[in-house]
């Protein structure tokens, strides 16, 4: 199953994100010869976008007031 993609706020680029962190990634562009340097926005973490994944559990929310059934 593969991470989620979400646009890095330093290079633009789709970038994995994986326990709520930006997965390191090279900046955008070419690199010079011999050049490993990973982009700012690495390891940052990702903001929460909750139509990705509404609840932590999956479960669905009714949308009427009031209190829930318990069984």
């Amino acid at each position: 199953m593969s991470a989620p993609r979400r646009r890095c706020p330093v290079c633009r680029r789709e970038i994995a994100v994986v326990a709520g962190r930006f997965a390191r990634h090279d900046p955008a562009g070419a690199r010079t010869v011999s050049e490993l340097v990973s982009c700012p926005g690495s390891r940052s973490q990702a903001p929460f976008d909750p139509a990705l994944q509404p609840d932590l559990d999956g479960a669905v929310v009714p949308d009427f007031p009031g209190q829930l059934p318990l069984f």
